[in-house]
């Protein structure tokens, strides 16, 4: 261990090894070091319970570093959304988007001159803006513009746009606009019933496969070392960490949290509900793999509720079991109360067991220590605000910005067998 790295990464949670793979690919020296004696961290499959957009970024993170070569994805089978104590299929098509009831007719109508506009928008083209002014117009005024009610609002902001609160609304509309293409593309990608993809065996692979990709590139592993201390000089730069009396020095470190709890402050708390089932989730069309979005305002929440499923079709429960995940950022100290209208909508449970963690996220200065913190995985049931994180920090981190401009035909979902 008596060596000096640029970068050492503690703990092996998905944000921690998909830096250690990218910057290992770039060439830095990398040591990675995880207390515990396996991968993931506070993202093995039943920590972290998250689809994949299939155009989404972390998508093209895996193409931009051949890392699908050791995954296999399926698409998952259905999106929905809950309005009014039921729950609706989110339109993967136009025939279905005709018969959906989650509008009327006219509504249809006005909703159908809206998501044209946005098919249109192109950033770099004026004429597609009809003198809209995107980084100025809020999502609110942008939709005010086509009469479209509240629950619709509700439907794309939230099951499209994937926004999990309402703040988004009083927003510049750019993001709003580029989140609903973005689900639009990914819906298209693989003509399944939703825009997601998921890894056969879980959400467990991910962390291992980057971790793979670092060694192929000359980063080393030690996993099972407790106790890793990060040592800092007088002016309180780091200077190495240390484990089991041994030290290795380095430049830098990437960590989550919890190596570094004096340099992170509590924001918020996740509440969850991990279930085992031996059937679908009612209402569902007998889909292995869903995700349910229960928008704030349908519960009086201050923020959305997610629903998530996946089964023996995704290789990660027995033959005939479906486990399903509640989760919701904790508005109360009771979880089993307060999510129980997601709960309600799984029908008969084998178990149910609820749990809830602490969100941190850093307060250092990364200049002054050279120390770079991810933030706690959120409640959301998709990868995009984990890649943002993600691409935040490699910049901090090397001075540049990841080029994600990839070619997406590169990953393919593995057909139903």
């Amino acid at each position: 261990m008596d060596e000096t790295y640029d970068v050492i990464v503690l703990g092996t949670g998905l944000k921690e090894c998909i830096l250690s793979g990218l910057l290992s690919v770039d060439g830095l020296k990398v040591l990675h070091m995880d207390r515990n004696d396996y991968y993931g961290g506070e993202s093995t499959s039943l920590n972290l319970v998250q689809f994949m957009m299939a155009n989404g970024s972390l998508v093209r993170i895996l193409i931009h570093t051949n890392v699908t070569k050791y995954l296999n994805f399926k698409a998952v089978d259905g999106s929905f959304v809950y309005k009014k104590k039921k729950i609706y299929k989110v339109p993967a098509t136009d025939v279905e988007a005709l018969k959906s009831p989650l509008m009327g007719l006219f509504e249809k109508r006005r909703a159908k001159k809206f998501f044209i506009y946005v098919q249109d928008y192109d950033e770099n083209d004026p004429k597609s803006h009809e003198k809209l002014d995107l980084t100025q117009v809020t999502a609110r005024k942008l939709i005010s513009k086509y009469g479209l009610e509240d629950d619709t609002i509700d439907f794309i902001g939230h099951a499209l746009a994937l926004h999990n609160d309402d703040s988004y609304l009083d927003q510049p509309a750019l993001s709003f606009v580029k989140r609903i293409k973005l689900y639009a593309e990914s819906l298209v990608r693989f003509r399944g019933g939703s825009p997601y993809i998921y890894p056969l065996y879980g959400l467990g692979e991910l962390p291992q496969a980057f971790a793979r990709l670092s060694a192929v590139y000359g980063g080393t592993y030690m996993l099972n070392k407790p106790e890793c201390k990060v040592d800092f000089d007088g002016d309180g730069k780091v200077v190495g960490v240390t484990s089991e009396g041994e030290t290795a020095k380095c430049h830098k470190v990437v960590c989550d949290p919890s190596y570094l709890p004096d340099k992170v402050k509590k924001v918020g708390k996740v509440a969850r509900a991990v279930c085992i089932m031996s059937h679908p989730i009612p209402d569902t069309h007998d889909s292995h793999s869903v995700q349910v979005i229960l928008p704030q305002k349908q519960l009086g929440r201050k923020s959305d509720m997610y629903l998530f499923c996946c089964s023996y079709a995704h290789n990660v429960a027995p033959k005939g079991k479906y486990i399903a995940f509640v989760s919701a950022e904790a508005e109360t100290d009771n979880p089993e109360q307060e999510l129980k209208p997601g709960v309600a909508l799984l029908g008969s449970v084998d178990e149910i067991f609820y749990d809830t963690y602490d969100r941190y996220v850093p307060t250092n200065d990364h200049s002054a220590d050279n120390c770079f913190i991810s933030s706690s995985y959120d409640s959301t049931t998709h990868f995009e605000t984990t890649v943002i994180d993600v691409m935040e920090m490699y910049t901090k981190i090397t001075g540049k910005a990841l080029d994600l401009s990839v070619d997406l035909s590169a990953a393919s979902a593995a057909e139903e067998e």
